[in-house]
């Protein structure tokens, strides 16, 4: 389900169309079935744990910018933030004629995403905006709502967007509010408030993740990395890895 980097960077949905996966979220092990839609926006990890041997799916990726491609879908991308908002699965359990319905909008959007024609980018947009527009409506039928004043969880997702953004370059929360034009006292209380976690929490974890996938798949040495992700020096960096994931990361790289 997550690909490097992807889920920093892009909004998932993925439709479960035989068998069954384990997903961990939040710390939670989940099963998915065939007709759940599970929703990932960028920043939120879910990771996979194992799957039936007959298990299938249908993935949609869409860059996090796609809200800003149109007025249409300007806005309704706060959907992918609704299990944080609610407290719940990072899933849908969908009925079958609305998973047989979004099964055919993916199938349209995935043959248009891999065409390259001066029309594309408006037919991707208006399809963006009825699969959009499926899923929320596919939301409303199953309850789902937010469970704290709208303006408390817009700007929880605006301080997500941004993490996602600058998590790299900024690691303090001075930063971030300065942005929202809110405290950090403020900002502080309503992440934990929604999400039960801590501002230092979302951006360690996408430090320890980027760091992770740099020592990995990179050939950038430990001070390099240590650099782009804007640590005082190598030893700061060291010992916020091995803080994070209990080795160094020369030790990290060489396992």
């Amino acid at each position: 389900m997550n690909t490097g980097q992807d889920y920093k960077n892009t909004f998932r949905f993925t439709l479960v169309t035989k068998g069954w996966l384990n997903i961990v979220y939040n710390g939670k092990k989940l099963v998915l079935q065939p007709d759940d839609l599970c929703i990932c926006a960028p920043g939120i990890e879910v990771t996979t744990d194992n799957a039936a041997d007959d298990y299938e799916d249908v993935c949609l990726t869409v860059d996090k910018t796609v809200g800003n491609a149109s007025a249409a879908t300007n806005g309704i991308l706060d959907i992918a933030y609704m299990p944080i908002l609610q407290k719940n699965e990072p899933f849908i359990r969908l009925s079958g004629s609305d998973a047989q319905q979004l099964l055919v909008t993916i199938s349209k959007i995935k043959h248009y995403q891999d065409t390259d024609e001066s029309y594309t980018e408006p037919v991707l947009n208006a399809l963006y905006t009825v699969f959009l527009l499926e899923v929320k409506r596919a939301q409303v039928r199953t309850g789902q709502k937010g469970q704290h004043p709208a303006r408390m969880e817009k700007l929880f997702m605006d301080f997500i967007q941004l993490m996602t953004q600058h998590f790299s370059e900024h690691h303090d929360i001075a930063f971030y509010a300065s942005k929202l034009n809110i405290t950090t006292i403020y900002l502080s209380r309503v992440v934990r408030l929604i999400a039960e976690r801590t501002v230092v929490d979302y951006i360690n974890q996408m430090l320890a993740d980027k760091a992770t996938f740099l020592l990995r798949h990179s050939q950038l040495s430990i001070t390099q990395i240590a650099e782009q992700l804007h640590f005082a020096d190598t030893p700061s960096f060291s010992k916020f890895f091995t803080r994070q994931k209990g080795m160094s990361p020369r030790a990290f790289r060489e396992a």
